[in-house]
């Protein structure tokens, strides 16, 4: 992925703010040699003071050899995307069709080493963790070995710690471009309303120069 200065995070702050909000995403494990690489979706959750994600997967799930063989992995996570149309991004004084389309994102991509869990309690303990996450008002049975309702679940998943070694992240969201620029993005932004536009729009007011 490339970054550009203008599209680094700020700081660290910037990035982990916006992983605590965004916690499905793609894991990516090395293939066997000639094969291409496993993508998994996933949700996940991610501890900034651990330096670690959690989830769980399906014993039958193919990827867990690739996995065992090689367990450094990437987990990647993409949204807040938009195609931004020619003409918002034409520079000042240009004509508006010299504008060059493109995209806006957000992305953040965790370099992991991978641990499986299969102890039926650790695995136990995981799910408690995902479960804090996803689901903090409760209303769900504990998964306690075994115990109804999920004690018997347990054998058919298997959890994976992943501690992050590496971060890479990026915010493109034309942070390089003239205010000018910028203020004609918003508007254009503003009104197409589209699914993703506003968080978009925040992005770009968040990070633009001043």
């Amino acid at each position: 992925m490339l970054i550009h200065p203008w599209d680094a995070p700020h700081d660290d702050g910037e990035w982990r703010d916006w992983l605590s909000v965004h916690d499905f995403g793609q894991l990516a494990v090395n293939g066997p040699a000639g094969e291409p690489p496993f993508v998994q979706p996933l949700h996940f959750a991610y501890d900034p003071d651990a330096g670690e994600a959690v989830t769980h997967l399906a014993r039958p799930n193919p990827l867990w050899p690739a996995l065992e063989a090689d367990p450094t992995v990437i987990l990647s996570v993409v949204d807040d995307y938009v195609f931004v149309p020619g003409p918002w991004q034409a520079p000042p004084g240009a004509p508006a069709e010299h504008g060059t389309p493109t995209s806006f994102y957000a992305a953040v991509q965790l370099r992991c080493t991978a641990h499986i869990v299969d102890d039926p309690t650790a695995k136990a303990e995981l799910l408690e963790r995902q479960l804090g996450h996803f689901q903090p008002e409760g209303g769900s049975a504990r998964p306690t070995v075994g115990e109804a309702p999920y004690g018997r679940l347990l054998s058919g998943i298997r959890g994976v710690r992943l501690e992050v070694t590496g971060v890479r992240a990026k915010f493109k969201y034309a942070a390089h471009r003239p205010s000018e620029t910028q203020d004609r993005i918003a508007a254009g932004l503003a009104a197409r309303g589209g699914p993703r536009d506003a968080a978009a729009g925040e992005h770009l007011s968040r990070r633009r120069r001043t």
